[in-house]
């Protein structure tokens, strides 16, 4: 398989920008590819304030900072992913879309390219199976904020090969991650696990057990997690997770993944955490 050379990302959004600018400061041109301009500026925004942020926490140089932002394109048109030897698809949590995307993506990029898609809770197989060479297909699930989260999940899907399995590990480690590969199965690894505690967290909550903050210090120093649930669920998105549970759900046909039903009123009113200022805590705009 050929050396992988510029990395195309598909999707200008947290996750999106995030992976461009994880492959820009380890030295790798990236294509960072969304479906407008104002969509491509604010992920360029993103990707330029956090290395600020890096260079202020004395973690990397002007010079680097410079350098990584040279080597992250913009473009709204899929024929600049075209020379990629890597493309990962990082947009929105919907079978459908990430069809369309990938069967574009599949029609444009070289033999020998990779294609992978960010999925935190899609079947591989099944994305894979539009494709006209799902041998050169895998999951590559970053986590949150992709710049400081070490690991990656490699996702093998039913027909991914093991030359594709080794060069998606082999990006990741470039990237300064550490990769785990799973098996293609819903939530893979860690959101199987997550996602559930999240979900009894605000079953708990809408029980009247306690409240949101003894729930989270309850987790916090209890079992040493860095945030408690209802904090972290806010910070994923309401919304993220109820599509998560829903998937779940509808893959496993088990009532114990059931999204609590104060997740799904609370989606349906629109307090999806912090993006919208209100989840189960309230945040400043």
């Amino acid at each position: 398989m050929a050396a992988i050379g510029t990395v195309g990302v598909i999707g200008a959004g947290t996750m999106g920008n995030g992976i461009a600018q994880a492959c820009a400061v380890a030295g790798i041109d990236v294509v960072m590819v969304d479906v407008g301009d104002a969509q491509l500026e604010r992920g360029r925004s993103a990707i330029a304030g956090s290395l600020e942020r890096l260079v202020k926490k004395e973690k990397l140089s002007a010079g680097d900072r410079d350098a990584a932002l040279a080597r992250v394109r913009t473009a709204t048109d899929y024929a600049a992913l075209a020379r990629a030897g890597l493309v990962v698809e990082a947009a929105t949590e919907n079978p459908s879309v990430k069809f369309d995307i990938l069967r574009k993506v599949d029609a444009l990029v070289g033999d020998d390219a990779i294609l992978a898609t960010n999925t935190s809770s899609i079947s591989i197989t099944q994305l894979g199976a539009v494709l006209k060479r799902a041998d050169r297909f895998v999951g590559l699930h970053f986590f949150n904020p992709v710049p400081m989260m070490a690991l990656v999940e490699v996702i093998r899907g039913l027909a991914t090969s093991e030359a594709t399995v080794d060069a998606a590990g082999a990006f990741a480690r470039a990237l300064g991650k550490t990769p785990i590969v799973v098996r293609n199965s819903p939530g893979f690894v860690v959101n199987r696990i997550l996602c559930p505690m999240l979900n009894e967290a605000i079953f708990l909550y809408g029980e009247g057990v306690a409240s949101a903050q003894e729930i989270d210090d309850g987790m916090k120093l209890g079992c040493n997690h860095p945030i408690g649930p209802l904090a972290l669920t806010d910070m994923i998105g309401l919304d993220v997770l109820l599509a998560v549970m829903q998937v779940f759900h509808a893959d496993f046909g088990d009532d114990k993944y059931r999204p609590a039903p104060l997740l799904k009123e609370m989606v349906a009113a629109g307090w999806l955490g912090r993006k919208s200022g209100r989840g189960f805590y309230t945040y400043a705009k």
